[in-house]
């Protein structure tokens, strides 16, 4: 399995290890719940540099990125903004979602996920032309620092100008490449840096009071905050428009053809027959693959998990496109009632359906 430069750190803290898309990473320190506390309440670090950071660069860059993309990066008008959308093949089908950011004119970076990143480079790699370098940045770490406090903590830690960055823009600074992004719901940064450099400011964010937190925490956050996870509530088999993600697809300028738009579009004038919908279940929990009976008919939990915020459990269903309201779900062959709402469960720590 491959390993992150901050591997030993991790079995140092005594981490539980496990597999995940190739990687030995931790799973939680001790108390996966007490690491989800902390990103609701304070601040929590998770090492994801599973995660791989790719660099367009080239006088073409943003047109090859405007056909790539269901997102039109040409709305990143000015450097550091970034952007939230999905890579699809010519079905519609969802390859990977992603964020791009705009570093400078002719030079972007997006993010990808561990589990599809070396397909990713090859399709990417297929399309590109000649005059756009694609270069794979196995270089660089990513630490995701989450919660109320993480923006403050990690400003003092490296820069005071980190608390001026808006969401969902970026900033290089001396060492590091920071964005105010992340996948949990709450507030907070994401740091690409160098091994040597991650290491020290893993330690420094350790001294400061943030909890080391790992992938189980960062899963149950990112449900809690109705965020997909590629590979469970969408793949190459659903389109953005059954996911939940029509709103990350750019239609116009009508002009911009970009892979998967004709699919999309097609798909639109038909209209989806299903739909990705939230789940609460206060009575058993919810798990990926558990049917799902609605009054339009059958369907199934693509994630599922016990809400530390809300003491019951939330999940994703695929679910027929008129479904709505009361549901069962089967859990070990007995129906347990439940009911279809829209996401997300937990906003800012806060509940949100009743």
């Amino acid at each position: 399995m491959k390993k992150t430069a901050l591997h030993d750190v991790h079995e140092q803290l005594k981490a539980r290890m496990v597999d995940f898309a190739g990687w030995h990473m931790p799973l939680h320190y001790g108390s996966q719940l007490e690491e989800h506390h902390a990103v609701r309440n304070a601040a929590g670090v998770f090492d994801v540099s599973h995660m791989l950071p790719v660099d367009f660069t080239g006088t073409e860059a943003t047109r090859f990125l405007q056909s790539l993309l269901a997102g039109d990066v040409a709305r990143l008008a000015d450097d550091g903004k970034a952007l939230y959308t999905v890579m699809l093949n010519e079905q519609g089908g969802i390859l990977d979602d992603l964020i791009v950011y705009r570093i400078r004119d002719g030079h972007y970076r997006a993010i990808l996920n561990a589990g599809a990143a070396h397909s990713d480079v090859e399709w990417i790699e297929a399309q590109a032309p000649d005059n756009v370098t694609i270069s794979a940045r196995h270089d660089l770490n990513i630490l995701a620092v989450q919660g109320p406090q993480a923006v403050a903590k990690v400003a003092r830690i490296t820069s005071d100008e980190v608390g001026q960055l808006r969401p969902f823009t970026s900033r290089e600074f001396p060492n590091y490449f920071i964005g105010r992004t992340g996948y949990t719901g709450e507030d907070g940064v994401e740091v690409l840096c160098d091994s040597s450099t991650a290491e020290s400011l893993w330690s420094k964010l350790l001294e400061n009071g943030i909890a080391p937190c790992g992938l189980g925490a960062r899963d149950t956050l990112r449900l809690e905050a109705g965020l997909n996870l590629y590979g469970q509530d969408m793949s190459p088999d659903t389109t953005p428009l059954d996911s939940a993600l029509a709103w990350v697809v750019h239609w116009e300028p009508d002009t911009r053809k970009f892979v998967g738009r004709a699919a999309l579009e097609l798909q639109r004038k038909q209209g989806p027959t299903q739909k990705l919908t939230g789940i609460v279940l206060t009575q058993g929990i919810v798990r990926p693959g558990q049917s799902v009976q609605s009054n339009a008919g059958e369907g199934t939990v693509t994630s599922g998990s016990y809400s530390p915020t809300l003491g019951y459990s939330v999940g994703l269903a695929r679910v027929p496109q008129s479904a709505s309201g009361n549901c069962t779900v089967s859990i070990r062959n007995r129906d347990r009632d439940a009911k279809l709402v829209k996401p997300p469960f937990v906003r800012k720590g806060r509940k949100v359906h009743k």
